[in-house]
């Protein structure tokens, strides 16, 4: 017989975390540049304030527990309200990603039967496209003053943000409910197929923002300023609205400019320590401080995931800047945490060489994630650092499966859901990404790591991105191609990009062809779309050949 302790069950709801922000740090800066420009200070009590406010409006609407509330929004102060106004009621947070094709967000919207959609002025054209299309949508809340409604806007039931919060008592009480309720909503990105959602809790995403503040995981402190560039509709912002008022720090949000100098500007006059975003930003962030001789004085770290982040781009944030890059993995199904980069104490006594090398890894694995790597036989693989396989993850705030049960039973017998990646472990515990499964160059049934020849090829000082891609050929099946986008104002030879990797790769690695293009196809997540590469340059050895 189990014997039970003797200790209070108070549910871990995310209206707690936003209450414990407004009682113990609640004159905390949040910072947002605005949708029209100016920049907006606010607080940790004033985002309580006014998200309790937005719940008492929602509930007014008729939104009960469990209801979607679907947001079509940039990086605000607005949009972060709502991460508490809907989700402290019970309803469902819908974060869809605006830069989506217009029919992957009507899916999207039709298929999470979203009730009240939420949005920045510059998606009016879209929703009204939207709401003949979506017939669950009742009410439609723009992010703005009643002032700012258009004359001519045609929705029905059209909702001035600031007029419903103005017009409720303010007397509203955080309700409690069962933990394991539905809090947010995120689609995947849908590279194939149809978008699937994965669909959050209130005790995962409590956990998940108690796991991050670990020791030697995120390590932000009260007196940290954070700058969260990643989209408020990835990945629940990277967790960084339910991270930061858990640690009391400042949150800067830059709004829908997520280019160079504008980021550039918030991060010196707000001071900001940290920064979350993906390398792509951080590249072009950095050929702006080359070009303008402008400096990142107060930035201390930033946390790079989305894509592996080259050594040329790691050693030029820190040797010249000052800025020590932490590398972390994760994905829309792990809330996004899974592994982070920073150095247990037998990987920080290791020589300065090792050391880097090893922190260029994505990472070891923090409390509240389990992590196997399982080969072709289907066994686990040795935590050598050489042999690689299929990642796949577990614990308290990773997916068990797909709104819906879209894409059918996703688990292994024992509970574990694959990650897609392909990767190794070494002997002090640290995950390295050698490809997604779906990515991988295979050649003559070996396999090619496209990640490898990409941070390689990113060395060269005249290589702004890098992409490895398969390629077919008649003999090998596929053989890869690096793609580069030269620094501006510069020329790249193939010569030059096959040189950079010559005696770092097995000979049977070397790319056969360089291709230089002005640009890369993105995703709205800042991720290099290597499927419409794939695609565009899969024949492109035999046609160079003939």
């Amino acid at each position: 017989m189990t014997l039970h302790g003797l200790m209070q069950d108070e549910p871990l709801l995310i209206s707690s975390l936003i209450r414990h922000a407004a009682e113990q740090h609640g004159d905390r800066e949040v910072v947002a540049r605005t949708c029209e420009g100016p920049v907006h200070h606010s607080s940790w009590a004033e985002v309580e304030r006014r998200g309790s406010r937005l719940a008492e409006a929602l509930r007014a609407l008729g939104v009960g527990e469990g209801d979607r509330v679907a947001t079509l929004a940039w990086n605000t102060h607005r949009h972060l309200e709502c991460f508490y106004g809907v989700s402290g009621i019970g309803a469902v947070l819908h974060t869809v990603n605006p830069r989506l094709f217009e029919e992957q967000i009507e899916y999207i919207v039709r298929h999470a039967e979203d009730r009240v959609l939420v949005f920045d002025l510059e998606f009016l054209p879209l929703v009204e496209k939207l709401a003949t299309k979506c017939p669950d949508v009742q009410h439609f809340v723009l992010l703005a003053e009643g002032k700012d409604i258009p004359a001519d806007a045609t929705l029905a039931n059209l909702h001035a943000y600031e007029d419903l919060l103005t017009a409720q008592t303010g007397q509203f009480v955080w309700p409690d409910f069962d933990e394991r309720a539905a809090s947010s909503l995120c689609y995947t990105s849908g590279t194939t197929g149809n978008p699937k959602g994965v669909l959050y809790s209130h005790r995962s995403t409590v956990l998940h923002a108690l796991g991050a503040n670990q020791p030697g995981v995120f390590g932000l402190k009260p007196t940290d300023c954070v700058m969260g560039m990643a989209p408020l509709y990835h990945a629940n912002g990277w967790a960084m609205p339910y991270v930061l008022p858990l640690a009391g720090a400042k949150y800067v949000l830059p709004g829908s400019q997520i280019e160079p100098a504008a980021c550039q500007e918030l991060i010196e006059d707000e001071r900001v320590t940290a920064a979350f975003a993906v390398p792509t930003v951080w590249t072009m962030m950095l050929g702006y401080l080359a070009q303008t001789g402008k400096k990142l004085e107060t930035l201390e770290r930033t946390f790079i995931g989305g894509t592996a982040v080259s050594q040329a781009l790691r050693d030029a944030y820190r040797d010249d800047h000052g800025v020590e890059v932490v590398h972390l993995w994760g994905m829309t199904e792990t809330s996004p945490l899974g592994t982070i980069g920073t150095p247990t104490a037998r990987v920080a006594e290791l020589p300065k060489e090792a050391r880097d090398e090893q922190l260029l890894k994505q990472g070891r694995i923090p409390f509240g994630v389990k992590m196997k790597i399982v080969g072709g036989d289907g066994e686990e693989v040795k935590r050598d650092g050489e042999d690689f396989g299929a990642m796949w993850v577990k614990g308290p705030w990773i997916a068990s499966g797909y709104f819906k049960g879209e894409g059918g039973d996703v688990l292994d017998p024992d509970g574990w859901f694959p990650t897609g990646d392909v990767g190794t472990f070494d002997e002090f515990g640290y995950m390295k990404i050698t490809d997604r499964t779906k990515d991988v160059i295979k050649s003559g049934g070996e396999w090619i790591s496209s990640i490898d020849l990409e941070n390689l090829a990113s060395a060269h000082p005249k290589v702004q991105l890098a992409a490895a891609v398969a390629a077919y050929h008649p003999k090998w099946d596929e053989r890869p191609i690096l793609v580069v986008v030269p620094v501006p104002g510069e020329t790249v030879a193939k010569e030059d990009v096959l040189g950079t990797l010559e005696g770092k790769i097995a000979k049977w690695w070397m790319p056969d062809d360089v291709v230089v293009l002005d640009e890369l196809p993105m995703t709205a997540t800042g991720k290099i779309r290597k499927a419409t590469l794939r695609e565009q340059l899969w024949n492109h050895l035999v046609e160079s050949a003939s």
